[in-house]
């Protein structure tokens, strides 16, 4: 691994997708600096962890999920090495048995597939359908990592900027949860 670059800049157009280049074109606009590291598809929080230590974070956990009637979502953003226990999280907010959202349903709301959820994909998010929740753990990190809407790159942004400037943008608001991921 001691050829990887990390960059800062928006990259090159050829061979992007052009939600990746959206996610970047933005960052800079909001004034938002960040690190990038390009890699592999990394599907899995487990396969992220050599980026941990190229970019010198913890990569987030992020949850896509829906009630039993599949009509309200949550984007839930979490520490990597947390276990996810449902009913902890569904006790916090009220609602039972939560599950994991559809493929589909991931692509209409946030314009990302499955191994690229991120908190980046809220600014796709127009009419707010999508819940964002964040654990306290996260919020504590003066850096928070995650993918820019695909899973060939990952950034390591200030979670300050997230909050203060990021998420304003994309006018959503966050609600804060503890979880433990214990049963």
């Amino acid at each position: 691994m001691t050829d990887v670059i990390l960059f800062d800049d928006i990259p090159a157009a050829e061979g992007r997708e052009e939600k990746e280049l959206a996610v970047y074109r933005l960052l800079k606009e909001l004034g938002i600096s960040y690190q990038r590291v390009d890699h592999e598809e990394l599907a899995t929080i487990e396969a992220c962890r050599w980026v941990d230590e190229i970019l010198q974070i913890s990569m987030c956990k992020n949850l896509f999920l829906c009630n039993s009637q599949k009509t309200v979502f949550y984007l839930l953003l979490m520490p990597g090495e947390k276990k996810f226990k449902t009913k902890e999280l569904s006790k916090q907010i009220g609602s039972a048995r939560l599950s994991f959202g559809s493929a589909e349903h991931m692509e209409e709301l946030l314009n990302i597939k499955p191994g690229s959820v991120s908190v980046m994909g809220l600014m796709n998010d127009k009419e707010n359908k999508v819940n964002l929740l964040i654990d306290e753990d996260v919020l504590n990190e003066e850096f928070l990592g995650c993918h820019p809407c695909v899973n060939t790159a990952s950034l390591k942004i200030k979670t300050q900027d997230i909050i203060e400037k990021f998420l304003p943008y994309a006018k959503h608001d966050y609600r804060v949860v503890q979880l433990v991921g214990e049963d």
